[in-house]
């Protein structure tokens, strides 16, 4: 039995935790950078939680009160579907500030359910964008041109996360060419780390021949089962590869997680007493304070 009387069970348990996870966060003080920070999040393997991840941080950063803007950068929509964003066809978006030439503030629509966070949605027109940009000028910046005019005119922004899709193209090498640094999500299961050695390659790469500045920062473990040894060996051996970059904040598998994005919501506005939805709020309060310490 615990100390209040209640049957001492993993599911007790795991209530405990949360209630004292929500009490922390109450409590908490997120991190402010002292400049705008962009932060790309990719992975070409597909299924790691990459856009789930991109979006849940984005409304965690915002609501403890940091100023964000979220750029999707996969055609095939899901951060703004989850965030609640019109991206239908014809709609401005990412495609038309690579290859439309409008401004950044142009495209940017509010979140709905959360002040201080903007998006630029991205549409099926994006789905173009590899083709199309291979014959213009300086097609690996394009991007970065338009992410640099809009920070140096919207200077209250805190952190721009830009969602990739799940390969090594031409738009996800204008996010890592445009971004500080990257984080990377990676599954908790066999085959998780299958490809973070061309990531890391593609991203060594980049930083030597079109962006000196860029690195990885950080490393978020998803959808983890910590009941099965896989689970645990695969975040031992990342800790053990990648101790600085690995955040301590681990992304439990979760129904609520898997739910929230089919009624146009982040898990923490929809479930925000969920395991899931506080363990990406602790993800941000880390991710906040570090860019705090930079």
């Amino acid at each position: 039995m615990t100390e209040q009387g209640i049957p001492d069970t993993p599911l007790s348990a795991q209530i405990q935790r949360n209630m004292a996870d929500r009490q922390m966060l109450e409590r908490a003080v997120f991190g402010r950078p002292a400049r705008p920070v962009v932060m790309t999040v990719a992975n070409q393997k597909g299924g790691v939680g990459k856009t789930t991840s991109t979006v849940n941080i984005a409304v965690a950063l915002a609501m403890g009160g940091l100023h964000v803007v979220v750029i999707d950068a996969d055609a095939q929509g899901n951060a703004s579907s989850a965030l609640g964003m019109r991206h239908e066809p014809g709609t401005p978006s990412t495609y038309d500030v690579m290859i439309g030439g409008q401004s950044l503030a142009e495209v940017l629509q509010p979140c709905p359910d959360v002040p201080g966070l903007v998006v630029s949605p991205a549409t099926i027109d994006l789905s173009g964008a590899e083709i199309e940009m291979v014959d213009l000028p300086r097609r690996e910046y394009l991007l970065s041109d338009a992410l640099s005019e809009f920070l140096s005119l919207h200077r209250d922004v805190d952190i721009v996360l830009i969602d990739c899709p799940p390969s090594l193209g031409l738009v996800t090498l204008n996010a890592l060419v445009a971004t500080d640094q990257v984080l990377i999500p990676i599954q908790t299961e066999y085959y998780a780390l299958e490809g973070l050695s061309q990531l890391w390659s593609t991203i060594r790469r980049i930083s030597q021949d079109l962006n000196p500045g860029l690195h990885v920062s950080s490393i978020l473990l998803t959808m983890a089962d910590r009941r099965t040894n896989l689970s645990q060996e695969v975040e031992q051996e990342v800790r053990t590869h990648f101790p600085e970059q690995t955040l301590e904040t681990v992304i439990p598998r979760s129904v609520r997680v898997s739910e929230a994005p089919s009624y146009g919501q982040s898990v923490i506005t929809y479930d925000p007493r969920s395991t899931g939805a506080l363990a990406y709020r602790k993800v941000a309060l880390e991710i906040s304070r570090r860019l705090a310490q930079d």
